[in-house]
């Protein structure tokens, strides 16, 4: 299947194919699940098993809320100041979050992603990290998406076309959800021994153990309760899941990471918005390095000029 668009009837106040802010629509089928797959950023927009949405969808005509669904490299999260030193020298970069003086969420937020290969259930997408301001390597990026049995595998790459070493740390921004439930009524466990403390700027001041803390969401906790936008690190496994969220019926919707993904990033909102008005959504991150990595070296990845590195995690419905 190729990329699509909605067409739209004349008057009926919806703009015309083409015009999608997120560029074309990739929309991958397998059985009853459905993902779409947007251009810019190689955003998940949607993605759905037996009708039931397993992340929060948000419109086609739309920008994606709160970075919805979007891929972070070469660092996820922030960086302090956008300032980091590489090799005894001062980098800048643009200020990308200026109300905190941070850099935000990498370099390719805005950028549009090119089709690798197509299938019904899969895509593979690809694009290029440029040297700029604070930055000065090349790497060129991709981004596979397939629906798989239960679930949404996501595998990236990036290779270093640059001739040093460069630093690189993945993240994605998937807000996670089980459609037909009130989200208040899901019970979120993060399955993580330590917890980021920040300051007002949401940058790091220290890593310290859950136990015994409000952090603790080994166990779960309900996620009308919780109001978050937290780092976690020594990140498990349990059932092959990172994190999770549950209605109260048993229903699972998971997230699968691998072993480079050793961090999770958990941020809710009461605004997320919908077309019957706003409504409570948590974005669960999957990092391989946690904020402002660059500074603190944690977790960054080293890619050598002509490596490839390959990182993996996924979403699974438990029914």
């Amino acid at each position: 299947m190729n990329a699509t668009t909605t067409a739209t009837d004349a008057g009926s106040g919806t703009p015309p194919t083409g015009t999608s802010p997120t560029g074309q629509q990739h929309v991958l089928t397998r059985g009853s699940s459905r993902a779409v797959i947007v251009e810019v950023a190689a955003g998940l927009r949607e993605f759905t098993i037996d009708g039931v949405n397993l992340t929060q969808p948000y419109g086609e005509f739309d920008t994606p809320p709160f970075g919805c669904g979007i891929v972070l490299v070469p660092w996820p999260n922030r960086i302090e100041d956008g300032v980091w030193t590489l090799e005894g020298h001062s980098q800048q970069l643009d200020l990308t979050e200026p109300a905190r003086h941070n850099a935000i969420h990498g370099l390719l937020r805005f950028a549009p992603y090119t089709v690798v290969e197509r299938a019904e259930a899969g895509v593979t997408l690809a694009a290029t990290v440029f040297p700029q301001h604070g930055y000065p390597f090349q790497l060129d990026t991709t981004v596979r998406y397939e629906l798989v049995e239960d679930g949404l595998s996501v595998t990236h790459t990036a290779t270093n076309r640059s001739a040093h070493r460069a630093p690189v740390a993945f993240g994605t921004h998937p807000f996670l959800t089980i459609g037909d439930v009130d989200p208040s009524d899901l019970v979120l466990t993060v399955h993580a021994d330590t917890h980021v403390e920040v300051d007002d700027r949401l940058n790091p001041t220290a890593i310290v153990g859950v136990e015994g803390t409000d952090y603790d969401l080994r166990a779960g906790r309900r996620l009308g309760d919780l109001h978050l936008d937290d780092g976690w690190g020594g990140v498990k496994t349990v059932d092959g899941a990172s994190a999770s969220l549950t209605a109260p019926d048993g229903r699972e919707v998971r997230l699968l990471q691998d072993e480079n993904h050793s961090w999770i990033q958990v941020f809710t909102t009461r605004d997320f918005p919908t077309p019957d008005g706003h409504t409570l959504a948590v974005a669960i991150e999957p990092m391989t390095a946690p904020v402002n990595a660059f500074n603190s070296g944690l977790d960054v990845h080293w890619l050598d000029p002509g490596d490839t590195w390959t990182v993996a995690w996924g979403i699974q419905y438990v029914r």
